[in-house]
């Protein structure tokens, strides 16, 4: 059996390399726009495509209980290489195009077999450590959505270097995944059973879980999607020079920073509850979209520090619904509820990303973000009722 710490390195290289396809298209929108003339809808789908593919994707992995039937590994490298073609063959086509927008879609639907998966093989090595592993998986994800923003400031933005590198580094990564070992607590699934996946929402302590999920998706892709736009829009209205470049890297640094939030999370979640630490970071993210407003064209160092401290707290909850879930499953079905959880989920995301933009119309970007606040709203709600559900026990050795 290959060796846990060797298995979980190799797992995070790759998904930092295999999710870098997840947001190549939307950081390099803008010269996109600028080279094709898209308009806002479809310039927006690049987007919101990859999510709702996700959301296809996910569904069909879930009903057929695919992560809990096949070999993880040889489903994620299939899942992987397919999302690199994709993504490299949107050099081929025109940018905006439908046809360019299916491909996206398909980027999003092959994500199905690669983020739950990964989440899966991460739990399988367990042993009091659930919170911290799977923090360090969504650490993982965090930095390789950041990526494409530092590709694109590395290469000033020439869109077609942040595809090609993008496709090149998911590719690496479905090589990577199959050096990862499978944990003692890994178990795979009996017969199909498609009534498996609506349990995450008829069990009521998966149900809470999942709406804490849900509030907390609400606001993450928004954020992670527009949050380049804002600090530009930011900067541009203090007259800095170079405005876009430099919010490119502040971005970059902003969201690739949320990596020490999910690590610090999953260590933190492990000691004093899963429950605990979800409201006080779904607190902290939920006021940076309310103080957003008021600091709009403030000076650049308040918008950097702003920017990090959402970074950090915006995702530090994030693997500690998904830890929960699989606490609180029973073995052998932990990968499809997973999966019908983060279909949910991102099935919100195309709300607030595609919507988003609308909404920016109306108001302009200083109060761009104060809808997402209703989310960590929600979700703290549905975590402090899950808080006295005896299942929870289950979750972080008791703690909740």
């Amino acid at each position: 059996m290959k060796s846990k710490p060797l298995s979980i390195a190799l797992l995070a290289i790759s998904c930092v390399a295999v999710l870098s396809l997840w947001f190549a298209a939307s950081v390099v929108t803008p010269a996109l726009i600028a080279e094709f003339g898209i308009g806002p809808t479809r310039a927006a789908l690049l987007t919101t495509a990859v999510q709702i593919g996700f959301v296809a994707g996910s569904l069909v992995s879930a009903i057929l209980g695919l992560p809990d039937r096949l070999d993880p590994r040889l489903l994620y490298c299939a899942a992987a290489l397919t999302g690199a073609a994709a993504n490299a063959a949107f050099l081929f086509v025109e940018p905006g195009s439908t046809v360019s927008i299916i491909l996206r879609l398909v980027t999003g639907a092959i994500m199905a077999g690669v983020y739950p998966v990964a989440m899966k093989l991460s739990v399988s090595w367990a042993k009091n450590d659930a919170g911290f592993l799977v923090g360090t998986l969504v650490g993982a994800l965090t930095v390789g959505s950041a990526l494409p923003h530092f590709f694109a400031f590395a290469g000033d933005l020439n869109w077609r270097v942040v595809m090609t590198t993008a496709s090149t580094a998911a590719a690496i990564g479905a090589l990577l995944v199959l050096g990862v070992g499978i944990g003692p607590g890994f178990k795979n699934a009996g017969r199909f059973n498609p009534h498996v996946a609506l349990s995450a929402l008829k069990s009521r302590p998966l149900r809470l879980a999942n709406f804490g999920y849900f509030g907390h998706m609400w606001e993450l892709y928004a954020v992670w999607a527009w949050l380049g736009s804002y600090i530009a829009a930011s900067f541009a209205t203090t007259g800095m020079a170079d405005a876009q470049s430099n919010a490119r890297l502040v971005a970059f640094l902003a969201i690739g920073s949320g990596a020490l939030g999910a690590f610090g999370g999953g260590y933190l979640a492990d000691r004093i509850g899963r429950t605990r630490l979800t409201i006080i970071a779904l607190a902290i993210s939920g006021f940076c979209c309310v103080a957003a407003g008021p600091l709009f064209g403030a000076a650049p160092g308040l918008i950097i520090l702003l920017s990090l401290v959402w970074g950090v707290s915006v995702i530090a909850d994030s693997a500690q619904f998904s830890t929960g879930i699989a606490e609180m499953s029973e073995p052998g079905t932990q990968g499809t509820i997973l999966t019908m959880q983060t279909a949910i989920g991102f099935a919100i995301t195309v709300i607030t990303v595609q919507g988003l933009p609308a909404w920016v119309d109306l108001v302009g970007w200083q109060w761009a973000f104060l809808p997402l606040v209703f989310g960590p709203i929600f979700g703290i709600a549905a975590m402090a009722r899950l808080r006295h559900v005896p299942e929870a026990a289950k979750m972080a050795g008791g703690k909740r």
